[in-house]
């Protein structure tokens, strides 16, 4: 079994090496998807030398169109039986995979959040704190669930549920347009806790507030369109690997070949 690994990137020149320096000291069978969203700041001669790494797979947008756009890319290329979006800072951990995978891989859950509210959030400033709080109550009144961090970057699902999915969001509106679309679809969204260590302005964050009004727009829409908006035609839905997970699986049987003793 193998974890899809989504990096949706732009301007990030000062952590994309360390980000993924991490998320390959992770000891998991894993295919990296890295999506360049347009970068300007020299970020892209850094992940045009990642094209011969071994699964590691580079696509680059021409212009930036947005995280959503990014992830969408990303999507296409899905090859895994899970799939993780990891932000290309340094704000989560990828050492929390394992524990998020787990529920996943023993089959009591299909979509897995890891929830920065469950665990020991630092420096996340007011101000986003407020918006994260307001948009997560928002998703729980329209969609009826409990949740306590929607828009946690650390979405994890099995892989034929985004892979289906219509995501017409170019923006970090991503958020809840996924996890409006996976309610509506009728899958439990499990919350585990997890760290974080939030960034400011200044060192490169990106969303504001702005984005705070589409994701309530987002959330409103997609509660009402109709379900045959919500999934893409057959034709066009990505088919990942085969997916079917012994009864007895867990996550030994991720573990990294390269990475096991001889």
């Amino acid at each position: 079994m193998r974890l899809s690994i989504i990096i949706p990137v732009f301007n990030e020149v000062n952590t994309i090496e360390e980000i993924l320096r991490r998320v390959r000291a992770v000891p998991l069978d894993k295919q990296i998807i890295l999506v360049d969203d347009g970068s300007e700041d020299g970020t892209r001669p850094l992940l045009d030398r990642q094209r011969d790494v071994p699964d590691t797979e580079v696509v680059f947008h021409a212009q930036n169109q947005g995280k959503g756009a990014a992830i969408r890319t990303g999507l296409r290329h899905v090859r895994g039986d899970f799939v993780v979006v990891q932000d290309a800072d340094l704000e989560y951990d990828p050492t929390e995979y394992l524990p998020l995978l787990e529920p996943l891989v023993n089959g009591s859950a299909s979509v897995v959040y890891g929830s920065r509210f469950l665990g020991n959030p630092h420096e996340m400033n007011l101000l986003h704190w407020l918006g994260n709080r307001l948009l997560t109550v928002t998703t729980n009144l329209l969609y009826g669930c409990h949740l306590t961090d929607m828009e946690t970057c650390y979405k994890v699902f099995r892989a034929d549920i985004p892979t289906r999915i219509r995501i017409v969001s170019d923006r970090f509106d991503f958020e809840p347009e996924i996890t409006a679309k996976v309610l509506r679809l009728g899958h439990r969204i499990l919350e585990l806790p997890i760290s974080y260590n939030g960034r400011q302005f200044h060192e490169g964050k990106k969303i504001t507030w702005r984005d705070g009004f589409a994701a309530i727009r987002a959330l409103i829409v997609y509660r009402f369109v109709p379900m045959r908006q919500i999934t893409l035609p057959e034709a066009e839905q990505v088919v990942p690997a085969d997916r079917d997970v012994p009864e007895d699986a867990h996550l030994a049987s991720f573990s990294d070949p390269s990475k096991e003793p001889r």
